[in-house]
């Protein structure tokens, strides 16, 4: 009987709710058929404990900060502790971003120095006032910490980067200095949950749910940190257009007040709804016409990949690495400029009048949809894990060929 490889996979904690989490959970899953998967994580959700070994890392009480520099040198002890006093032999350490500093393969889901920079208006000290400043200390430390971490991590040139775009090859070269070509693994999908099928089956219930008669047209923008997304200049591209029969429908964990006064002073009032996340979010590419994400900064975003899956026509900006898998006016839309309101109004206002157009994009962002599963990342990513695995051995075998 061949003997699988140990692979340590180490992750503050791991779930299917959560964008980079999701992506690992699914990832380690289908990998767990080929390497004796060992999970080095405060929090575990969506994993069958059964076929994964789970070694939990008591998660330290108080700020953020304090609790990751303790994960980041617990999460080092355990796993040696493991290795020496309970004879477990880790072969190969993954690593979803900067947790650790042996990871041999480490997945790039943020350049964290180029998110930093997106938000440095936000850390300065003189445009708060004082009851803010602990907090914007902390964040201030934290990302210090973070972007420390990383210039020596990935610039280490013995260390595997994978990438979710190529976009992301730009920002480690801009910020570190790597030049070292890095794999890119697009992202996988669940077709049996996102299909057209599936969102045909479901349409009328989900536009009588969430309000939405037949005849009107409804664009959804899903995820967190809205300002990001390119909520603001669709809103503003919505006002230009001024058409009185097109809705936008977004979805996420953030508080809508501070949107409500810019909905009104473009009269969009009743024309914008609001919806938490759900774990049935299929129900929201039903309801819809189109996607929309005009995102100002995204290494992947995996709700316009869905929508494709699901024969949603989609626009997304140049800044969203989702746009490596569209060709533009093919199987989706692409926004050069995401602040560009106007070129935003042009296409949305395409797709409302041609609904031709709009339904040829859709059934072929589906075609292309289907190449991308999860499937798929778990070859590629095992095919990875196996060269550095070869690498290792090659290693050992010369240092001990060189011995007197």
């Amino acid at each position: 009987m061949k003997v699988k490889p140990h692979l340590a996979v180490v992750s503050p904690f791991l779930s299917k709710r959560y964008g980079t989490e999701r992506i690992i959970v699914e990832w380690i899953t289908r990998l767990a058929d080929t390497f004796e998967v060992h999970v080095y994580s405060q929090r575990v959700e969506d994993i069958d404990l059964g076929k994964i070994a789970w070694h939990r890392i008591p998660k330290l009480p108080g700020p953020h900060l304090f609790n990751y520099v303790w994960w980041f040198v617990a999460n080092h002890l355990w796993r040696g502790w493991d290795q020496r006093f309970r004879g477990i032999p880790i072969d190969l350490v993954f690593s979803p971003g900067v947790n650790c500093l042996d990871a041999n393969v480490v997945s790039v889901h943020i350049v964290f120095k180029e998110y930093a920079k997106s938000v440095a208006a936000d850390l300065k000290l003189r445009t708060h006032s004082l009851p803010c400043w602990p907090q914007l200390l902390h964040r201030k430390l934290y990302y210090h910490l973070i972007t420390s971490l990383e210039q020596r991590i990935y610039r280490d040139p013995e260390n595997v980067l994978v990438l979710i775009a190529f976009k992301t090859d730009r920002e480690l070269v801009r910020h570190y200095g790597r030049r070292k070509p890095n794999p890119v693994i697009y992202l996988g999908l669940d077709h049996g949950t996102f299909n057209p099928q599936r969102r045909a089956s479901l349409r009328d219930k989900a536009r009588s749910d969430l309000g939405y008669s037949s005849e009107r047209f409804v664009l959804l923008l899903i995820g967190n940190h809205w300002a990001n997304k390119g909520l603001p200049v669709l809103l503003e591209a919505l006002a230009i257009l001024n058409e009185p029969s097109i809705d936008l429908l977004v979805v996420g964990r953030e508080n809508a007040d501070e949107y409500r006064v810019s909905i009104d002073s473009k009269h969009l009032s009743g024309r914008v709804q609001f919806r938490p996340a759900r774990p049935d979010v299929e129900l929201y590419y039903a309801a819809a016409d189109a996607y929309a994400g005009p995102s100002l900064e995204d290494t992947f975003a995996l709700p316009p990949a869905e929508a494709m899956a699901c024969g949603l026509p989609v626009i997304v900006s140049a800044a969203n690495g989702t746009c490596e898998i569209i060709t533009h006016e093919s199987d989706g839309l692409i926004l050069q400029d995401p602040t560009d309101a106007a070129g935003l109004a042009a296409m949305v206002h395409r797709l409302y009048e041609d609904r031709g157009f709009c339904e040829r994009l859709g059934q072929n962002a589906h075609k292309t949809a289907l190449q991308y599963t999860w499937e798929r990342n778990a070859c590629e990513l095992s095919a990875i894990f196996g060269q550095v695995l070869k690498r290792k051995s090659r290693t050992r075998i010369e240092a001990v060929t060189e011995r007197p």
